[in-house]
């Protein structure tokens, strides 16, 4: 089976056999790997998440292991090294480079997950971010997204409260430094 996105692969899993493993990039629109993530080890806790992704660094790492993914790979992992992670992944249900295991032991020993925990978004929290990012007010933002100005209202407040911010230049902040910028 082959998804576009994580939106997508959710509605292909509803209607096929479930896979043993899914190879899933950790930067896809439409529900992020993250997002993706959490909700196969809520929704299908058997299937093993092996993530991929051009991202390096602790708090990538840390956060999809967090989220339930079984293993993590740089997209230039060369094909003999995938195939030892999926064989992995597969037999002892887990798969940790000494890269990814280093980045880990870095990570934890920084205390990269407790400076700053990165909340999980929806596609729509992400979408008014995006749009936040931009010079409209509130409600032409809400007029762009076809929602009410109090959807909006929710929406800044719910980020707000869970992104620990107070204002919408800490959201766009927050955006940037994502790298949920892009409409």
């Amino acid at each position: 089976m082959e998804a576009d996105n994580g939106k997508d692969l959710c509605d292909k899993l509803a209607h096929s056999a479930l896979p043993d493993i899914i190879l899933l990039d950790v930067n896809m629109p439409e529900m992020d790997g993250f997002e993706t993530t959490q909700w196969l080890h809520k929704k299908y806790p058997l299937i093993k998440v092996l993530a991929l992704s051009m991202l390096s660094d602790e708090r990538t790492i840390i956060k999809i292991f967090r989220l339930g993914a079984k293993g993590y790979l740089l997209k230039n992992t060369d094909p003999a090294e995938l195939k030892t992670a999926l064989d992995s992944v597969m037999n002892k249900n887990v798969y940790l480079s000494e890269y990814v295991s280093g980045k880990l032991v870095s990570g934890l020993h920084n205390n990269v997950d407790v400076e700053e925990k990165e909340a999980v978004l929806n596609e729509k929290e992400r979408e008014f971010l995006r749009w936040t990012c931009s010079e409209l007010s509130y409600k032409e933002i809400a007029e762009k997204m076809f929602i009410s100005p109090r959807t909006v209202d929710d929406y800044r407040q719910s980020l707000f409260n869970k992104l620990k911010v107070h204002s919408r230049v800490g959201l766009v902040m927050y955006a940037i430094k994502n790298g949920i910028t892009e409409l």
